[in-house]
């Protein structure tokens, strides 16, 4: 989490209000009772302070965290995340967000193909014992563009390396972010009533370019991005 060095400012401020040490003492019978008074005053005063104090400090951590999550959210992220079976297998939908940049999009119209590498986790729940680990596999989205034909061709390895052709780059990007029906694992293997965890994460990566051409092209360090681990849990 980020905190906004302002927001940390304003908190030792009232801090300072809640918490400031008095240096005036009493020292007569009358001065200890008018001192008395005013400290029962003082007391009140500074619950009072504590109270803003506390107020303060948790609206401003509530802030921070919505500001991060917001920003999390602007960049590649998981989301839309279902789970649920046909006949034979435990399915899994989803869609990789805000995934191609500017500078990816420049480097594909120069013959440069993207790789996006899924990773799914699955495991198995249970109370007071170590999870049950049951599949961990990845598989991987390529886009190309083919400067002849002016088409974009998406190949999903999941689907047996399909390939698939698309007249824009929208139409490609669909495909390449999708997550549309994978087979996790068969549902002889779940057991009826236990709690089971998906975890899915997305790395967006270069591939390896010789070395006569990272000073041909200037955009080589943008491909180093990857999502948060997406987790859903369910009970079958």
């Amino acid at each position: 989490m980020i905190f906004n060095f302002r927001y940390i400012r304003l908190v030792n401020l009232v801090y300072t209000l809640c918490f400031r040490n008095r240096s005036h003492y009493p020292r007569g019978a009358r001065e200890q009772s008018a001192y008395k008074t005013e400290s029962e005053c003082f007391i009140s005063m500074r619950l009072r302070y504590y109270h803003l104090f506390l107020f303060t400090f948790v609206f401003l951590l509530t802030v921070q965290t919505v500001f991060c999550e917001e920003a999390d959210r602007s960049g590649p992220h998981i989301t839309d995340i279902i789970v649920t079976t046909s006949d034979t297998h435990l399915l899994l939908f989803g869609e990789l967000r805000n995934s191609l940049t500017k500078e990816m999009v420049d480097g594909l119209h120069s013959g440069i193909p993207i790789t996006f590498s899924f990773f799914v986790e699955l495991e198995k729940n249970e109370p007071n014992w170590p999870d049950e680990e049951l599949v961990v596999f990845s598989f991987s989205h390529n886009l190309s563009f083919d400067t002849l034909k002016n088409i974009y061709v998406v190949e999903t390895e999941e689907n047996n390396n399909k390939k698939s052709t698309a007249a824009t780059l929208d139409e490609a990007a669909q495909v390449m972010n999708e997550i549309n029906g994978l087979r996790i694992i068969q549902l002889d293997r779940l057991r009826p009533d236990a709690t089971y965890r998906i975890r899915v994460k997305a790395d967006l990566y270069k591939k390896t370019l010789p070395m006569s051409l990272h000073t041909i092209i200037p955009f080589i360090s943008w491909w180093d991005l990857s999502t948060d681990w997406y987790t859903v849990e369910f009970t079958y």
